[in-house]
């Protein structure tokens, strides 16, 4: 049996028995997941709320944007607070005022240490017993917890509508006032606010952890981090130092990759170019509009941190709300570099066999305009939803479902869907003769071909919850869309995108192209798709989850340990012969993705894996900084270089602007590596601290979110964004300038 043979059931094995693991305890977050009762009833026998108050309230908390609006279990913006762990902090002092008054005539507050210390233990036998009866379906609470759910009511009621007492803290939520006007409403979004905090404290049945594992730490209720937290983040450490050792020694007696010798002339020079390939310049100008507008709702948004309720004066929560802002700002880096590498796609399928299949240009016009009417078609939704101008059912399809990164309405998942189908079918079809003729690239074709299958079917995890749909099953779906589709089957898109565009430039062999290609997606899917349960640590999964995400998103880490030799090989690609250099700069942008790959993925997302640092940092500006320097330094960078790629072969006699080029690589870079580090990391080490020492209700809190030292550090993002922007600018100056005044050659 040969090596590739031996790689391609191994491939096998791991996708079959990782997507069985991650099945199985899929269905075991259906059998254990937080209930949701029929009511929450008095001891008595009164109703306070109902099921459907709280299922409507939770389409009333998307409907004005979810989380992008403050979070829910730690996932979501970080401008507001997260309302459970606001929430629990708050009942928990209301409810130990009372027990003071009754015990001691005074405040919780104004007790001895002894008497508080008897209070919270009193507090926590109370709070953190599972009162949830499976026969009758209801909850019961006791009168102390109903006098602080009418209080908190009243809290939350007055926050989101306009009482002038609360408008100094909507400004710094940067909640527009009257976000929500109907007083039904406000009650429904209570009593979701109140389930998915009960969901943090009370213990699971036969159990002394809550649903949440004891998330958010809340020592007044006795939510501390586990002995299981501790000891699975000590293995996942443990395990990324042993798996780095065994890499490096595979990778030292491997002795490397075959040299090959580079051709004389440019072989992409003898390709032809068909129309299709030639429909796939308006693809990159829509991407570079894309970029601009997501560059400048990212400054809005950020703004919002330091201004919550305008820009410098100007009223702007009044019709561009920081949710919306927000919203828009990450769905359009979703769109921007999701259609850059389609658009590479579109480019090489028929680059392969040299023709188009019959209409395929007329399905690569469809798509082009499919894609254009969803990103417009779902911001407007979006603006509606958020502003109130549709209802929750209306909102759910066309509007927003308050889920980030997959806040566009269901009409809009399902279009999108339809379109990903559109583009496979593009893709397949140029490529199935290929693939019959058992030619060199074959095994290369196939791989592609796979991946372009699992991008379009993987989407689909994003139809599988409902409107109402318990919020557990629906993170454990999200995070397939989010994880297992972007960070998983699209980066095996791009190795394999990349690998095959060095095989074209004859710069390597088709046979080493697809074993490195083999080896990367199986260390990467080996640790990837069961890593997806790092990000279900705290949303109302079983232990098991805890364990497994522990233990496989290390695995994630370890391959880029040599991400360095990765970008040095690309950086002696530059140097093998005198036409290459027509590519230094997408090559020099494989080197950045290198880059970033190792540190905004590798340093700066193990910050935030390990199960004992996730539970302090989560929903923190840690998440934040990983996720600019992964999301854009990694796939960002990489749906730009690979555009350059394209263009590079579409206009190939043309001589390019390297000045301004090499102004967009290297502002690019330095000006997220400032963001990064002038404002994200300090921000998330300072909200660490608090959030260790006092909680996660105080490290969001309005307090030190406003205090004057967090302020500055927000205004020195300005530095790195200044700088970023232009990189942007210039980059679609760029590509206007070079398809606009040059004429793309047959040859």
């Amino acid at each position: 049996m040969n090596k590739e043979r031996k790689l391609w059931i191994l491939f096998s094995a791991v996708m079959v028995l990782s997507f069985a693991v991650l099945g199985y305890y899929g269905f075991e977050i259906y059998q254990q997941m937080p209930p949701v009762p029929k009511s929450v009833q008095t001891e008595d026998g009164t109703v306070i709320f109902t099921e459907k108050e709280i299922l409507d309230g939770q389409n009333v908390w998307q409907s004005i944007g979810g989380q992008e609006v403050g979070s829910i279990w730690g996932h979501g913006a970080y401008q507001a607070p997260d309302w459970t762990a606001d929430w629990l902090h708050r009942e928990a002092l209301l409810i130990l005022d009372q027990y003071a008054q009754e015990q001691y005539k005074v405040n919780y507050q104004q007790a001895n240490p002894a008497q508080q210390a008897a209070l919270e233990v009193k507090l926590q036998e109370y709070i953190r017993e599972n009162t949830y009866d499976p026969a009758s379906e209801v909850i019961y609470i006791s009168k102390e917890r109903v006098l602080a759910i009418e209080k908190l009511s009243q809290y939350y009621s007055s926050l989101f509508t306009d009482d002038p007492e609360f408008e100094k803290l909507r400004h710094d939520y940067a909640i527009p006032k009257n976000s929500i006007k109907d007083p039904q409403k406000l009650k429904q979004l209570n009593a979701f606010f109140f389930w998915a905090t009960w969901a943090t404290v009370t213990e699971r049945p036969d159990s002394q952890v809550s649903y949440t594992h004891n998330w958010p730490a809340e020592d007044l209720v006795g939510n501390k981090a586990t002995t299981e937290l501790l000891s699975w983040s000590g293995v996942s450490i443990i395990l990324l130092i042993l798996c780095i050792g065994i890499m490096v020694f595979y990778h030292v007696r491997s002795g490397g990759e075959e040299e090959v010798l580079a051709p004389a002339r440019d072989p992409l020079l003898k390709q032809g170019i068909t129309p299709s390939m030639r429909l796939t310049k308006n693809y990159f100008w829509v991407v570079c509009l894309l970029m601009v507008l997501q560059m400048v709702l990212g400054i809005i948004t950020a703004h919002y941190g330091v201004e919550g309720d305008g820009l410098y004066g100007i009223p702007l929560d009044q019709f561009l709300p920081y949710s919306v802002s927000r919203t828009w700002h990450t769905q359009l880096a979703i769109f921007w570099i999701a259609t850059a590498w389609l658009a590479t796609g579109l480019y090489i399928a028929p680059a392969v066999s040299g023709k188009d299949p019959k209409y395929q240009s007329l399905g690569v016009n469809l798509l082009f305009i499919s894609l254009l009417v969803i990103v417009v078609g779902s911001m407007i939704g979006q603006w509606m939803g958020i502003m109130q101008k549709l209802d929750l059912i209306d909102n759910f399809w066309f509007g927003h479902q308050g889920y980030e990164y997959v806040d566009l309405g269901r009409f809009w998942q399902l279009f999108l869907f339809v379109g990903l189908f559109i583009w496979l079918a593009l893709m397949i079809r140029p490529l199935i003769a290929i693939v019959r003729q058992k030619t060199a690239e074959k095994n290369l074709i196939i791989l592609f071909l796979i991946s372009c299958c699992a991008i379009a079917l993987f989407y689909g995890a994003g139809l599988m919850w409902g409107r109402q749909t318990n919020l557990a099953i629906a993170e454990y779906w999200r995070w397939w869309v989010v994880h297992l589709w972007v960070e998983g089957f699209f980066e095996v898109f791009a190795t394999v995108v990349i690998a095959f565009l060095f095989v074209r430039l004859g710069l390597l062999k088709p046979k080493t192209a697809t074993l490195n290609v083999l080896i990367a997606t199986i260390v990467f899917m080996s640790g990837g798709i069961l890593g997806t349960f790092h990000h279900l640590y705290f949303s109302g999964t079983p232990t098991a989850v805890m364990a497994l995400g522990a233990t496989f998103s290390a695995l994630e880490v370890v391959p880029l340990t040599l991400i360095g030799y990765e970008a040095y090989h690309n950086y002696r690609v530059t140097k093998s012969t005198q036409w290459i250099k027509d590519y230094k700069w997408p090559i020099y942008f494989m080197i950045a993705v290198a880059f970033w790959n190792f540190l905004g993925a590798g340093v700066f997302g193990f910050i935030i894996n390990p199960p004992i640092a996730l539970y302090y940092i989560q929903g923190l500006n840690t998440t934040a900084l990983h996720a600019h320097t992964a999301l854009f330094g990694v796939y960002g960078m990489l749906g730009i270089g690979l555009m350059l790629f394209v263009l590079r072969s579409l206009y190939r006699n043309v001589k390019w602007n390297d000045r301004l080029i090499g102004i967009t690589f290297w502002t690019l870079n330095i000006g997220l590596l400032a963001m990064a580090l002038l404002s994200l990391l300090p921000i998330g080490i300072w909200q660490a601290v608090e959030s260790i020492e006092k909680g996660m209700w105080y490290a969001r809190s309005s307090e030190l979110m406003q205090h004057p030292t967090m302020i500055t550090l927000k205004w020195l993002r300005t530095i790195g964004d200044v700088v970023f922007a232009v990189g942007i600018l210039s980059c679609c100056y760029f590509v206007f300038d070079l398809t606009i005044k040059n004429k793309i050659n047959s040859k």
